[in-house]
This record gives C-alpha cells, structure tokens and sequence, in this order.
C-alpha cells in the first residue's frame, strides 16, 4: 500500500494551505437522556485507528508528493465539566469548530461531549477534510462505534532518512513525469477556452484579512416524507436535494447571468480498501431554479447526462492536478477560485443511507445526527477572491434525514438567522415540513408520530 498522496488530496492539502483555510467536517449527535460515558471512551479509543491515525508528512522536495505517516500522540477527549442549556449548542459547536486541527503536525481531529442542563448531552467531533471526506468519515465513525475498525498502519513519521526521503521522492517525481506532460497539454487547452469564455460575474474584491464567520444552519425531515416529496416532484433523494441547492443559490443571489442555478454534485468513488482523503469526482449540471420547488424532472434528466458525460469526458480540471506540486504558493493561492468553482457555484452533497452503528458512539442510538461543512477562521479575501461559498450537505440516518448548510454571499448580510430563512422559504416552495433545531423533546415525537 503507497503512503503517497493522491494528486487530489496532494491538491487538497496544498491548496488550503496556501490560502490559509482550513475545511473541516463536523459530525454531531444529541442524546435526549444521560450517555455510557465509557461507551464513548471505547469510540474515542477506536478512532484511533484506520483512517484518521495519520497526518501529512511534506516531502523534502520543493515539488515532491507529500506521504501519510502515522499520527503521534492520541487526540484527547475533551470532557466538559460544566453543564450548558440546549439554547447555547449551537454556540458550543461554533467553539469546537474554532479548536485549530492540523493534518500536518496534529491533532487532525477532536471529540468533546457537552452535557445539558436539562437532561442529556451533545457530542462533537471535528476532523480536517485533508484527512477525510464525508463518505470515508461516516464509514469510520461506523467502524469505530461497532468495534470494528481495522487498524492501517502508516509508516512513523521521519522514518526516512534524509537522502533516503529525497530519492524516494525524486523517483516518485520521475514517475509522475508523464501525468504532468499531459496536465500541461491540458493547461494550455483550458487556458485557450477561458480567453473566448464569457466572464464571470465578481464581485469587488476586498483583501481585508478580517476573520468572517460563515452562516450555518441544520434541518431534519422524516425520511419517508422526504422520499414522497421527491417522487411527488418527479425526482429522486438526490435530485430533491439538488433541487433545493437551486432554489437556495437563486434566494441569495448565486446564479449566473441568465438565472440559471450551478449546481456541482461530488459523486463518491471510495472502494473497499481504499485509503484516499477525499475519494470523490464532482459533476457539474445548470438548471432552471424557478422550476425546481414544482418539478425535478430538469434536474433528474440533467444530473443522468452530466454522469454519463464524465464517464466519457473527464473534468479537465482533474487533469490538471499533477501541475499542483509544481506551482509556486503565490499561484496557488491566485488559482483558488478556480478550484472551487466560482460566484455561482452551490454545492450538494449526498451521503445517502448511512450504517446505522454511525449514529451509536456511545454504543446506543442519539436522538439526532448530523454532519457539517465548515470554514472557521476563513478571511474577508479569501471569501471575495473564491466568490463566497453555499454547500448542502446530507445523509439519511435512522429514519431522518438531515441537511446542514453553509453559506456566505459578498455583498450579502451574512447570519444564521438570514440563511435560516431563506432555507425555510425553499422548504415551502418544495412543501417539506421540517424541524430546525436540536432540542424540543416533545415537539419532536409530534413530529415523527405525524409522519412528517
């Protein structure tokens, strides 16, 4: 098994760290009655193994691939001494996202657990993207919860001596030769298409380092609900989740030029045993967003094409990643906004059904779960050169499903309180009931007893 990154986590890693952004995921659980605090020892303990055991060691050439080796020292669990009111969660997870991961040097992840002062606790684990992605991060938190993690050992970190570590990594570099005379084939052929392509809408670009904060919300429907709302609308699971994207990027502002809505959808590519970060490919598709709410016909017939398309015609953007170790952190940092899409770019991303250990880490079912997509500490510039961000993130578990969004417009008043709107506005259009908290026991098995 090679320790050397993929080119697109290798991109992943570099790219954020020439921007100086870091991308994590957060996954939550609520618990409505007292934890097995052991039970989450044994999770924590767990973790520790597979996937998340590693970190990112650079390589000794300036444009070497960079290796996973082993993580040294175990993430502590963080246990909170001080019991807090469910109304303050939120606020609590905003602090557990601001708690610094580096898949470099380490810590890559953390867990902590709240208790309430009502009764019943909250659970957060955060982990950095470049370490995994959403489909990967599900499958070994399942793992870890059942016990059945496989342990993956990673070479230790500065196992190679330095003329050893240099070699290698120049051997590599000679391999990836013939990658990167392609990508540069198809650098010249992007270059050219973008010089006749219609510009891009922007926005004024502000290069304040101000630290902004991102606009988050979470929602939960009844997973039956959900599925005869998509097929009412001629669509599927996804497809409803897409179409919500759309409507999404046209209440904030996010379309092109002539209201069409740009969905991007990352299609999961992880095998059995497969130890990529981020084993995904994106397709992109473009839509009418006025019709979303009433038919998802367009979309379903939209994402099919933009699938068989990709399989016959890759993302030239993919061909390109062999050049990311050799351009200067100036460039990288410049090019950003093309990795991430744009000013109309909305992404909507899809777990599917999950295991169902995911949501048991202390050994019993939580309440609710959820996982996000967050930037903490992303600056002013860096958002108004990317373009802003708004991403949909889903899955389906134990009967619900869930759709945490992220979102940040220039130009736009930017809050919770706002996204939490506008998203409940799209809910409407698509006549979805849906809660919009963690809490309220009893207003939730109203809820579910209704079947909404």
């Amino acid at each position: 098994m090679s320790n050397v990154l993929d080119p697109y986590d290798q991109t992943y890693f570099s790219f954020g760290r020439a921007a100086g952004v870091t991308n994590l995921l957060q996954c939550v659980w609520v618990y409505d009655r007292g934890i097995n605090v052991d039970g989450v020892r044994t999770f924590h303990h767990h973790l520790q193994q597979g996937l998340l055991a590693r970190r990112i060691e650079r390589s000794r050439l300036p444009f070497g691939r960079d290796r996973w080796v082993s993580s040294s020292g175990a993430p502590e669990l963080e246990m909170v001494a001080t019991p807090r009111s469910r109304v303050e969660f939120d606020a609590w997870l905003d602090e557990q996202a601001d708690i610094p991961l580096d898949p470099e040097h380490g810590p890559g992840w953390h867990l902590a657990v709240l208790p309430f002062a009502d009764g019943g606790a909250g659970l957060s684990l955060t982990v950095s993207h470049c370490l995994i992605d959403g489909v990967g991060l599900s499958r070994a938190v399942a793992d870890a919860a059942s016990g059945g993690a496989h342990p993956t050992v990673w070479p230790p970190a500065g196992s190679r001596g330095r003329w050893q570590a240099i070699a290698e990594d120049a051997v590599q570099s000679v391999r990836d030769m013939p990658a990167v005379a392609r990508a540069v084939v198809a650098a010249a052929t992007f270059v050219r298409r973008q010089r006749g392509a219609a510009p891009t809408q922007t926005t004024a670009v502000d290069e304040s380092d101000e630290r902004v904060t991102l606009s988050t919300t979470t929602i939960f429907v009844n997973a039956e609900h959900w599925d005869a709302r998509a097929n009412a609308l001629g669509g599927t699971a996804n497809t409803l989740l897409a179409g919500m994207a759309a409507r999404l990027a046209l209440k904030v502002g996010r379309t092109t030029a002539d209201g069409s809505a740009t969905p991007s959808i990352p299609v999961n590519t992880r095998c059995e045993g497969d130890t990529r970060a981020n084993a995904i490919t994106n397709v992109d598709i473009t839509v009418d967003p006025m019709t979303a709410g009433t038919d998802l016909n367009e979309i379903r017939t939209a994402t099919k094409q933009a699938l068989i398309r990709s399989k016959e015609v890759p993302d030239e953007r993919w061909a390109l990643l062999p050049l990311v170790p050799l351009l200067p952190e100036q460039i990288k940092k410049r090019v950003v906004g093309v990795v991430t899409g744009g000013t109309t770019n909305v992404v909507s991303s899809n777990l599917g059904a999950t295991a169902p250990e995911l949501n048991k880490p202390d050994g019993t079912d939580a309440d609710y779960f959820a996982m996000k997509s967050l930037y903490p500490g992303v600056t002013q510039a860096i958002m108004h050169r990317t373009g802003g961000v708004l991403a949909l993130l889903s899955g389906r578990v134990d009967g619900r499903v869930f759709v945490s969004a992220l979102a940040y417009q220039p130009g736009r008043k930017n809050s919770d309180g706002h996204l939490r709107q506008d998203l409940s506005s799209v809910l409407q259009d698509f006549s979805i009931a849906a809660l919009t908290d963690w809490g309220a026991t009893q207003m939730n098995r109203q809820y579910d007893r209704a079947g909404l």
